[in-house]
């Protein structure tokens, strides 16, 4: 620990040196990062500091104790060095739990992109309910939505929606989500009362900012054609929905949610920035694919990660071995139990693997 607190140290000593150069405050993508990083590495830093501190104070008192001393004075003394212990101990197992890998997108905001899978109209009905669920937690946490694109069936399904959940933490509480949701339940058209089973496949996406992803222009075809929807709702007579196809990956990206051509390309940029940052994330992760194949399951949108079950009202998550009994409380965004016990799964994995 005493060589990853002096090489945290130095970088960020020499951070703080770099964020002084006139060169570099120019350049504003170089400056983001840089302040990004000091800003990830104080925390550590203060605490490696203190924790010098408190050992500065516990030798200071046993080289008094190893000298004859007055017997009060003695007592302030052993007093003194019993706060100071204390408060080392204290430190050196924040320190500890500091060091643990933590994802450096933590505090981003989300793009959360649902489709309906297997399950035609029934699935689309399924992907709305978790459209809703996720908009109704959202709200319960104070953070802002925004809808980025939306198709919606005629049933009052969605084939497909992309929203923004922006806050602090945000990544952090639904990054988890990431998987195909499997729902079994009865249909209103299901005339003998037969289970049906659906499926659907949720994204979430960490927001990139702009200094992070360089896109250029010469990259993107950028197509437009006029917006429709279900039962011929915004239906519009100039094409004001776009297109954006990214050349170099074939990541394409619609939106037509807005009336105003500028909006939809706007919002359509930031889905392709974040889809671009989410496939970047994942090529840097996949050295470490094995070991991301722990309690919390790997996070690919191919694994099943939860059964919503109708019929018994129970939502299980197959990672952890987790059954809530409370189905429409769930449904109605009361997510955090199931949300606290996958990231304290994640944690102890992480935990594990630092002391190995």
């Amino acid at each position: 620990m005493v060589e990853q607190l002096i090489t945290i140290e130095q970088r960020y000593d020499q951070i703080s040196e770099q964020l002084m150069n006139a060169d570099i405050q120019r350049d504003q993508k170089k400056l983001a990062l840089l302040a990004k990083e000091l800003k990830s590495l104080t925390p550590i830093v203060e605490a490696s500091r203190a924790l010098r501190t408190a050992e500065r104070s516990m030798e200071e008192a046993q080289g008094l104790l190893s000298t004859k001393l007055e017997a009060d004075f003695r007592a302030l003394v052993e007093e003194e060095l019993a706060v100071s212990s204390a408060e080392a101990e204290r430190i050196a197992a924040s320190i500890s739990k500091l060091l643990i890998p933590t994802d450096p997108d933590d505090n981003r905001s989300v793009i959360v992109e649902i489709r309906g899978g297997a399950g035609g109209d029934e699935a689309a009905l399924f992907a709305n309910s978790l459209y809703r669920m996720y908009f109704m937690y959202a709200q319960s946490k104070g953070y802002r939505t925004e809808i980025l694109s939306a198709n919606e069936t005629e049933l009052g399904g969605i084939k497909e929606v992309s929203f923004l959940i922006e806050g602090p933490g945000a990544f952090s509480r639904l990054k988890f989500e990431s998987g195909v949701h499997r729902v079994q339940r009865v249909p209103d058209t299901e005339s003998q009362g037969r289970i049906h089973t659906s499926t659907v496949t949720v994204a979430v996406l960490p927001e990139a900012e702009e200094v992070e992803i360089d896109i250029l222009d010469s990259e993107l075809q950028i197509d437009t054609f006029r917006a429709g929807g279900a039962g011929g709702q915004h239906v519009n007579k100039t094409e004001s929905a776009i297109r954006i196809t990214h050349l170099p990956t074939g990541l394409t990206v619609e939106c037509q949610d807005e009336r105003s051509q500028h909006k939809n390309k706007d919002k359509a940029m930031r889905v392709l920035r974040s889809r671009l940052y989410d496939r970047a994330k994942a090529e840097r992760d996949a050295q470490y694919a094995a070991e991301r194949k722990n309690q919390v399951g790997t996070g690919d949108r191919s694994e099943r990660i939860r059964t919503y079950n109708y019929p018994q009202g129970r939502v299980s998550d197959h990672r952890i071995g987790l059954t809530l009994y409370r189905l429409d409380a769930f449904l109605n965004g009361d997510l955090d139990e199931m949300i606290d016990a996958l990231t304290t799964a994640a944690q102890s994995e992480r935990m594990g693997r630092q002391t190995k």
